[in-house]
């Protein structure tokens, strides 16, 4: 509220200062702050308006300083008073025009300044004295007496009924109510009717094993997080039709109420399609096995069919835990970055009828789209019904893609939120293991943050891509693939193993301190790592004698190789099986679309027991080059064996729809190849596979040690029983390619001889005290001393060999 100041005096109209500084008093007492635009537009039209005392002073001293006989009466004593200090005033008078002194009093006393107040000025008085002895004291009294009265009855009668005037805040609204609320206005979320940023980071508790979880969402904590986004990847929970799965580290609503009982919130990302670089972007493979092919991420009937399956059950589910329920969900995303691959708005608008059948009108559904017009014009929901969030490169400039953004919502429906801020980025095997820089993160956050917005670290804690569920990427062309690591650090703050101690998570905490409104808990220390040294294993079986033995009985059969997902498998390898006349020169062998890697065998159909196949080659999806096979003496015909390992469905671009195995003709000279078998090898439990068959052979035969036929290899390792169980890293340095399990757990992928990844993490919980044992399926070379060591620190280090016969990718 504006002040008439006169050296060291006030004005008559000092009495503003008086309200004024009553206002304070009232605000505190009331909690809130007074609505300030529509609320003065029209301050006699309604009641509402009307209660703002501030308004009505201003009447007050608009309709006193507007009417003429008063002023007359007030210049006419004024003009014996010498100097004037109204001179200022006189100058505009010729104008018009009032004094800038008056402006701030109001629309209703600037409109009767322009009309009455310009032509009558003559001088003023210059005191405080003066002016009272120079006016009407009765007329002046009566204004005093008026205003505080006004203010009398405002704050008796007005300040306990603050939802009258602020009927349409967020704040008052649920507060009045008591209702658990988070909503979008005034360009800002509102929680409990209060402003709210949020300050997220995604965290996903498929890559964490269980007993990590709160372990990690504590560190999250002391980052300075206040809430957690994740993905949920519908193959996890639904592996095949119907079978489903939401126990151990799928047990997603036990996850979310401990992000609950933390302190967190909760964004999540219901798919159907998360990206993520997970397996297919988390569909289900089996999806692939559909006939007619589905299209997936559209409005295909069949598909949204499945997709509404599949919501029916996980919708539901989590209903309960929603922010109005009580829970800590706040919002909910559909699809992923849909605008980078299509534009199918009738499948968003489905997606959006079925999260509201499932989900209710009060939730906030949210989609995320890289931050360019052509991005979101193709995957946003124009309207009130969906918030439009944007990611973005971390250097880019955040805000005039916020204010793209807003182009998106609907007015005052658009809170700068970066749904994904980098904080570092993935990586592929055969590429150098990502580092970004911890100061140029911290800043480019802190571009964000110091102006209001919102922004979810990708990723705060990146995890492990265990088993077989790490996803691949493409460039340009559908053979340009690149397998993700099984490590998902992500360069991330909080890294794979839970450590701390870095540089990044000590930069973005530092920025992330700066707008905690409460302290942040102490950083959790270090688990503690262990180093349980050199195990020698031993070489348990060849794949082809487990084959030999258990026979092919299960084997499916056909005139030409069919994929992976068409004979009802997933994830491991499938083996390709037929039989060739032999010839007299080595023919050539050509595979044009294998999906994956294909290592090729020969060996005579009518070999001994004993007589190992010849391993002939590999054929790589990204290179694609043609076999010449091994020229075999054989009496009758020669069996070919292709060996196809499945290593990552692509997760995200136009070529999602990714088929395992072999997917066209295999040709042998040029001419096809007919009377196939196809025998799943899906390794569900690996051990089992190995442990049921009793061959145990020589490890002394050099040749046979060095062989390239797929072997297993286990070990065993004893934790003592009074000793405390702690993570550790297997190293594999000096082995070729395969899996790695512990006590039965597949921890995942590794190849060591492409790199960069040497080590697999194995938290302590996957340990036991006593005996623990180790299995590595191996698939090209074991390393020559058979063994493999479990070290204290991560290794990613490792690169290609220059003996090794893998491909650069």
């Amino acid at each position: 509220m504006g002040k008439i100041m006169i050296k060291g005096n006030i004005l008559g109209v000092e009495l503003c200062g008086v309200v004024e500084a009553s206002l304070v008093f009232v605000r505190g007492a009331m909690g809130h702050s007074f609505p300030t635009g529509w609320l003065w537009a029209n301050v006699l039209e309604s009641v509402v308006q009307m209660l703002d005392p501030r308004s009505l002073w201003e009447w007050v001293v608009g309709y006193y300083l507007s009417n003429p006989q008063f002023v007359r009466r007030f210049l006419h004593r004024a003009s014996h008073l010498q100097p004037s200090p109204l001179a200022p005033m006189q100058a505009h008078a010729s104008s018009g025009r009032p004094s800038s002194r008056f402006w701030p009093y109001a629309h209703t006393f600037q409109a009767s300044m322009r009309t009455g107040l310009g032509s009558s000025l003559r001088r003023a008085p210059t005191s405080w004295w003066e002016l009272t002895t120079a006016t009407s004291k009765r007329s002046f009294m009566r204004t005093i007496l008026f205003c505080l009265l006004t203010l009398v009855a405002f704050v008796v009668f007005v300040a306990p009924l603050p939802s009258l005037s602020s009927s349409y805040s967020p704040s008052h609204r649920r507060k009045q109510l008591n209702v658990r609320r988070f909503e979008i206005a005034d360009d800002m979320f509102w929680k409990d009717g209060e402003p709210f940023r949020i300050i997220g980071g995604d965290l996903h508790y498929f890559r964490i094993v269980p007993e990590y979880w709160e372990d990690r969402l504590l560190r999250a904590k002391a980052l300075g997080l206040n809430a957690i986004q994740t993905y949920v990847p519908w193959n996890l929970h639904e592996p095949s039709p119907g079978k489903l799965d939401f126990e151990g580290i799928a047990d997603i609503v036990s996850f979310l109420r401990l992000c609950q009982r933390l302190g967190f919130l909760v964004m999540l990302r219901a798919g159907p399609y998360i990206c993520a670089e997970w397996d297919l972007g988390g569909f289900p493979a089996w999806l692939l096995a559909k006939e007619p092919e589905l299209k997936l991420r559209s409005s295909d009937p069949a598909y949204i069919q499945l997709v509404e399956k599949w919501w029916g059950i996980l919708l539901p589910m989590v209903a309960p835990l929603l922010y109005g329920n009580g829970g800590p969900i706040i919002m909910v995303q559909i699809e992923n970055e849909y605008g980078s691959f299509g534009d199918d708005k009738a499948y968003l608008y489905r997606l959006l009828t079925l999260a509201r059948e499932h989900l209710g009108d009060d939730v906030i559904l949210y989609t995320t789209d890289g931050g360019a017009r052509e991005t979101l014009e193709k995957g946003t929901i124009r309207g009130n019904d969906v918030y439009s969030a944007v990611d973005f490169t971390t250097g880019a400039e955040p805000w005039p893609i916020f204010n793209l953004q807003k182009k998106f919502n609907a007015p005052g429906k658009s809170p700068p939120l970066s749904a994904e801020f980098y904080t570092g980025w993935l990586t592929h095997w055969g590429e150098k293991i990502a580092n970004t820089n911890a100061d140029f993160t911290a800043a480019e956050l802190d571009k964000i943050l110091a102006r209001n917005g919102s922004a979810v670290l990708y990723m705060a804690h990146g995890g492990t891509n265990f088993g077989f569920y790490s996803g691949a990427n493409t460039g340009a062309n559908e053979s340009d693939y690149k397998p993700d690591l099984t490590s998902y650090d992500y360069d991330a703050p909080i890294k794979e193993s839970g450590d701390v101690d870095n540089a990044k998570f000590r930069a973005l905490q530092r920025v992330l301190e700066r707008y905690n409104a409460a302290s942040l808990p102490p950083v959790p220390s270090n688990n503690e790592k262990a180093g349980y040294g050199c195990i020698q294993l031993q070489k348990t079986a060849f794949l082809f004698d487990i084959i030999a033995k258990e026979g092919v009985t299960n084997a499916i059969e056909s005139a030409n190789p069919i994929s992976m997902e068409l004979v009802g498998q997933s994830y491991g390898f499938l083996l390709y099986m037929t039989e060739y006349a032999a010839k007299y020169k080595a023919p050539i062998l050509s595979i044009p679309k294998v999906h994956d890697r294909a290592q090729v065998f020969v060996s005579c159909s009518s070999r001994d027991d004993g007589e190992r196949p010849i391993y002939a080659g590999i054929i790589e999806r990204w290179s694609n080059k043609e076999l010449y096979l091994p020229d075999v003496q054989c009496a009758a015909n020669l069996n070919l064996f292709v060996l196809v390992e499945n290593m990552g469905r692509i997760n995200y671009g136009p070529y999602i729809f990714d088929r395992k195995g072999i997917l066209s003709s295999v040709y042998l000279d040029g001419s096809p190849l007919h009377n196939w078998k196809m025998l799943p090898i899906p390794f569900h439990n690996l051990n089992d596979e190995h442990r049921n068959y009793s061959i145990r052979r020589s490890l002394q035969d050099d040749k046979e040690i060095n062989s390239r036929e797929p072997a297993f290899f286990s070990g065993n390792f004893t934790i003592d029983e009074g000793s405390q169980v702690e993570d550790t890293f297997l190293s594999l340095d000096g082995w070729g390619k395969g899996i790695a399990l512990i006590n039965d757990f597949n921890l995942g992928r590794y190849w060591p001889s492409l790199g960069p990844q040497c080590t697999l993490y194995v938290p302590a919980p996957l340990l036991r005290r006593g005996t623990n044992t180790v299995v590595l399926f191996e698939l090209d070379f074991p390393n020559p001393k058979l063994t493999v060591d479990f070290v204290q620190q991560s290794d990613f280090s490792c690169s290609r060999s220059s003996s090794s016969s893998v491909h650069v990718l």
